[in-house]
């Protein structure tokens, strides 16, 4: 399998991400990236053709023919057995058979995961996550999702749904959700969320997370958003730190480049909530932006020795 090549993607809901590699995951061979676009299925399936035609394109033509399958990092509810996006709801997708739709316009394999479960692999084989084995990866971005790991093994549910603490309702009739839910913890304390209440009171609709902790100790708008916003967040990870008893948490996701300042406003708030449960060590990732990458391209691999995927 050393020989082997795949295009690991992570698509998110505002980029998506590509690179070639080899089964070190050392440095990728070629990398590439796009906007994603919003809320709009076919224009995402377009996008990801696109981008897996521009890392084929950066190839040699010896190294094409190494390129074994495409492993496809998505956000949502997937259904990995069958490649079916059961919903995605930043990506316009529902019901979608997107491994088989672009298995047929790229003629490749392309094995299906779920992207917090590739990035949280990632962190837990080779990032901040390495060593512990009770642990909650919890990514903050334009949504949100995490990786349970428990006594060294990942966590992926009876059902194949485990960590979608995003969609975990935190407030009754609360603020709609794409998802179709109310009150979703995605909904007040996501990147996207921070920056839409930003927006709100600044009357800047292109603000953004950055700007809110950029703001931070200058302007109190900022300030009581990012209050706000922390409240709710230890509100929602106090159920599953109450419920698994991780030995750590590793942040990652757009938020988590606001380091301390989320670590310690996080901490501060578990610490005077919880009279029950152990507050966990908390860190951020370490992999950076290429933790969905890395991670799909292991699981691929993984796939690959599994199955033998021609």
């Amino acid at each position: 399998m050393s020989d082997r090549l795949v295009l690991a993607l992570d698509i998110g809901g505002t980029n998506a991400r590509g690179e070639v590699l080899d089964v070190r995951l050392g440095a990728p061979l070629v990398r590439a990236d796009l906007p994603t676009p919003e809320q709009d299925g076919e224009a995402t399936i377009a996008t990801i053709e696109s981008l897996c035609r521009l890392l084929l394109a950066g190839l040699s033509e010896t190294d094409r023919a190494r390129v074994q399958a495409v492993g496809l990092a998505v956000p949502g509810i997937i259904d990995a057995e069958t490649g079916v996006v059961r919903l995605a709801s930043n990506l316009g997708w529902s019901d979608e058979p997107v491994a088989a739709r672009l298995s047929a316009l790229l003629g490749l394999e392309v094995v299906l995961h779920h992207d917090v479960t590739a990035a949280g692999l990632a962190e837990h084989r080779l990032g901040a996550g390495a060593g512990a084995p009770d642990l909650l990866a919890v990514f903050i971005g334009t949504g949100m999702a995490a990786l349970v790991v428990t006594g060294g093994e990942v966590v992926s549910g009876g059902l194949h749904q485990a960590g979608e603490i995003g969609h975990m309702p935190v407030e009754q009739g609360g603020r709609p959700c794409p998802c179709g839910q109310t009150g979703c913890l995605e909904m007040y304390a996501s990147a996207r969320a921070i920056g839409r209440a930003y927006g709100a009171v600044t009357g800047d609709v292109s603000a953004t997370s950055l700007d809110v902790v950029t703001a931070l100790g200058t302007d109190p708008r900022a300030d009581a958003v990012w209050s706000e916003a922390m409240d709710w967040l230890a509100h929602g990870l106090l159920g599953p730190i109450t419920l698994l008893s991780p030995v750590r948490i590793v942040l990652g996701g757009g938020l988590s480049a606001s380091g301390a300042v989320l670590v310690d406003a996080l901490r501060t708030r578990l610490d005077a909530l919880s009279h029950v449960a152990a507050v966990p060590e908390i860190v951020t990732a370490s992999l950076g932006q290429r933790a969905g990458v890395l991670g799909s391209g292991l699981a691929t691999f993984a796939a690959i020795e599994r199955t033998q995927l021609v």
